[in-house]
């Protein structure tokens, strides 16, 4: 009918997937990321992961933890998964996805890439380190996933501006891959990586501090907002 059946001012969205098996992730997964920070393009998609507690809503507060005093942004393509699959061929690795929405891989950069003897998953997954949605948008609406543009905004200022086509290893070729070591679940997110631009890599670099407003948008999927606090 095109009428809202709750106006949109009056509600709280919440995480498309609040509670997923897995939120699977991919590091230097754009060109343009790679050379930002002058390391060579993977051969292999490069997986980490995030624990589903990191997740908060599209429009929900990033707690800057007193842990960290690096904490930086990361707009990313997320692909929710709707097909329970094992060693699936990359030819058929799209209809084993539900649809797709937007993510911000918030990271703490000393935990990622200092401290924990490097490993990144303390520095990628404290609470709220997540922010998802605003809604998952079908497969079969989005015309190419691989042909969208993909921005951040930090305070109204634009700090990454890129598109899907300058990922390094697309969706299909990310579900067959990680789907060799694990099965994928119906709800499973993965996160497909971020474009040039973040805060670390920049001279001098540059981190978000409690106050700042954090705004990701992918062209057909929508935007999400975060303050930090």
């Amino acid at each position: 009918s095109g009428q809202h059946r709750v106006l949109r001012a009056t509600a709280q969205l919440l995480a498309p997937v609040g509670d997923p098996e897995k939120v699977i992730c991919v590091g230097l997964n754009y060109h343009d990321h790679c050379q930002e920070q002058g390391v060579k393009v993977p051969k292999e998609p490069l997986i980490f992961s995030k624990f589903p507690s990191s997740i908060t809503g599209p429009f929900d507060d990033i707690v800057h933890p007193q842990d960290t005093s690096e904490l930086d942004w990361e707009v990313e393509l997320a692909a929710v998964i709707g097909k329970r699959g094992r060693h699936i061929e990359e030819a058929a690795a799209l209809e084993h996805v539900l649809g797709f929405t937007v993510a911000n891989d918030v990271s703490a950069r000393d935990w990622q890439m200092r401290r924990n003897g490097r490993q990144w998953l303390l520095g990628k997954t404290f609470d709220t380190f997540c922010p998802l949605g605003p809604a998952i948008v079908t497969r079969e609406a989005v015309a190419d996933v691989h042909n969208l543009w993909i921005r951040c905004s930090v305070n109204g200022h634009r700090m990454q501006d890129s598109n899907t086509r300058h990922l390094i290893f697309g969706v299909p070729a990310l579900v067959a891959w990680v789907s060799r070591f694990v099965t994928l679940a119906p709800g499973d997110i993965l996160l497909t990586g971020t474009p040039a631009g973040v805060g670390v890599f920049r001279k001098p670099p540059v981190f978000l501090k409690r106050g700042d407003e954090v705004q990701c948008e992918i062209e057909e999927l929508g935007t999400i907002c975060n303050r930090v606090v």
